[in-house]
Order: structure tokens, then sequence, then C-alpha cells
């Protein structure tokens, strides 16, 4: 299973939300590309961004610091947050973003989802973010009708990577990862599933190790990380997966 740090970009800078509300915001690092410099130094093999300002405004807002970041550390990087075009998809991966994350346009725009995965098979995965079971867009301030797991099996036909699945209830409280609905939502499809939100300390990896099988792939962490409730190395020699410290540059 793989550990993917998250950096969340709001004005240049490395921050996390509580439950992705903008006014409840704590600054980790002015510098997002040291910031995934040290994740990659701690053994991370793959970096998870998202830009908040774009989330909210609809296109890309700290695409700057996601071309550091990408031009920096040797690993590879998927990004999310205001991606609404497939210009914008198209640039991204020109920059050198391993994958692109879907969320709102998948649920606004099937068309775009669609040609994407026709476009760039494997490179595109898709965000479900969730509040009680229910699909939340635009940054989490609308709720759908429509339930994670119906709207995963509409794309399980389309060549995506994979899927997000944050529980937004959980999203930077550290309560703990939402094992059952990350489980069930894994057992209901064939793709690989990526788990985010919550994750409060080692006992979570431990878990989500438990239903590894069930097809979950790896779990996105943020704020246990940024405030030392979970080691990075510790996490990965948990997992058997511990990566030695990488060679930096670009």
């Amino acid at each position: 299973m793989i550990l993917i740090p998250a950096i969340d970009l709001k004005d240049g800078m490395c921050v996390r939300l509580r439950q992705g509300d903008f006014s409840r915001v704590t600054v980790y690092g002015e510098d997002p590309a040291a910031m995934a410099t040290h994740w990659c130094r701690q053994g991370a093999t793959r970096i998870h961004v998202v830009d908040l300002d774009g989330s909210r405004a609809g296109e890309p807002r700290n695409r700057r610091a996601v071309q550091d970041i990408v031009r920096t550390v040797p690993i590879p990087v998927e990004v999310g947050g205001g991606i609404r075009t497939l210009d914008t998809i198209a640039d991204y991966l020109e920059l050198g973003v391993r994958w692109v994350i879907l969320g709102t346009a998948a649920m606004k725009n099937a068309s775009l989802l669609e040609e994407a995965c026709r476009r760039w098979p494997g490179r595109i995965i898709l965000g479900l973010d969730a509040a009680d079971g229910r699909v939340a867009v635009e940054a989490w301030t609308e709720s759908t009708a429509e339930t994670a797991i119906d709207l995963a099996r509409r794309y399980e036909s389309l060549a995506l990577a994979a899927i997000v699945y944050t529980d937004i209830r959980r999203d930077g409280m550290e309560v703990g990862v939402n094992v059952a609905a990350t489980k069930l939502l894994a057992e209901s499809l064939r793709l690989p599933v990526i788990a985010s939100g919550g994750v409060a300390g080692i006992g979570d990896i431990e878990r989500l190790l438990e239903i590894e099988n069930a097809g979950v792939m790896g779990v996105i962490i943020g704020k246990a990380l940024y405030t030392g409730a979970i080691s990075l190395p510790e996490a990965l020699r948990l997992q058997g997966g511990s990566a030695p410290a990488a060679s930096h540059g670009g």
C-alpha cells in the first residue's frame, strides 16, 4: 500500500484546512517544493497536491508552486483542484504531473472525464469527496444526492488510474479514517481506491493494511504528518515499503 503525503496549496503556501473550511487554515510552510523534498527524503514514493484556491476558483491558482514541486522531486506527483478543462489537464501533464485528479468536473461534465480518459488513459484519477456517503463538489461547498459508489460505478469502465475517496467530515480532523466506507467502495469496484481523510495515527495505517486486498492501493496522509502524529518512516516500515532517501535534481 502506497503512503502518500499531501501538500495543500493556498496563496502559494503549504497549508491544512479543517473539513475543507477556508476559515480554519494552518500554514505549515511557505515553500511547497521544500516540503515535497522533505517527504521525499523521508521515504515517500508519491506526492498528493491540491490547489485549494483553484478548487474554489474553478481554474488553477497555484500552478507555479505545482511546477516547482514537480521540478524539484524525482517521485511522481498527482494534482487536483480547479481542473475543469482539457487544456488544463494537458498543461499539467506537460508540466510533468503524473496524474491529474478530476472531482467536480466528473459530476458536472461527464464528457470531460470521458474524453480525458480517452486521451490520457491511466493518467486520470477520479476524486470522490463525500459526506455521509453523498458526493460533494465545488470545494465541498455543494452536496449532491448521488452516492460515492453510484458515481464511481458510472465511470468504472473508463481508463482511470484510481479513485481517491475522501470522507470530508474527517478531513483534517485526525479522528480516524472511515475504513468501513473505504472498504465498501473498494469492494464494489474493479478500480483501485486511495483512502483519504482523517488519518490520526499509525493505527489507521494498520487498519487500512488489513483491507488492502479489497482493492485499497494507498492512503493520503495530511495533517497527521505535519503535527507529528505519524512518522512517515515508521509507517513505511510497518507496511514493509520503506524507501531509501532519494537523490534530488528534478
